[in-house]
Parts: structure tokens; C-alpha cells; sequence
């Protein structure tokens, strides 16, 4: 059965909510967000989620915020919401092996 889990992180300006639904096998099967912010920040969520489907947790913890920002071409201002998407995700993974341990 797959577990839904969310990450959640949040600085000044910009508030990420990451879902992942994670597979029997620890492949995440699908990923949705929901930000609240610049559009460098939906931009980071945004393909955050089309990264972290398809492969396993600890391939996903290894996504940094570097990655994302140069692929954006995000302007050093707005490091800041790559980071937020690297935060999140982590959260979420961590959400995931929290329950996983309980269960």
C-alpha cells in the first residue's frame, strides 16, 4: 500500500507544502505541491516534483538546491527558494521513515 507523506517548510515569504506518495518498494509513485510565494518559488516546487517521481528515497534526499537553481537559471536572489524545495523534500523523506519506524 502506498503512504502519502508531507514536507512542509516555510521562510519569510515563501510557504512549500510537498506531498509524495511513496510505493510498497520506496519509489515515490507521484508528487504535488502546493506554494505560496514568488514564482521562483513555484518554479522550485514545481520541478522538484517532476525530479523526485520515479526514484527512491535516498535517490531523492541526494537533490540538491544547487541543482535546482541552475537548472532554473535562478538569479542569486533567489537561492533562497531552491532551498526551500531541498528543505522540503528532505522533510517529507524524513515524514516517511518517522512513520515507517512507528509502524
Amino acid at each position: 500500500m502506498a503512504r502519502l507523506m508531507l514536507g512542509h517548510k516555510s521562510n519569510r515569504t515563501d510557504v512549500m507544502r510537498l506531498m509524495i506518495k511513496v510505493g510498497d518498494d520506496g519509489v515515490i509513485q507521484d508528487a504535488k505541491f502546493k506554494t505560496y510565494g514568488c514564482g521562483s518559488a513555484i518554479a522550485s516546487s514545481s520541478l522538484l516534483t517532476e525530479w523526485v517521481k520515479g526514484k527512491t528515497l535516498d535517490e531523492a534526499a541526494t537533490i540538491k538546491n544547487t541543482e535546482i537553481a541552475e537548472e532554473l537559471a535562478l538569479p542569486p536572489v533567489k537561492i533562497h527558494c531552491s532551498v526551500l524545495a531541498e528543505s522540503a523534500v528532505k522533510s517529507a523523506i524524513a515524514d516517511y521513515n518517522k512513520k515507517q519506524a512507528a509502524s
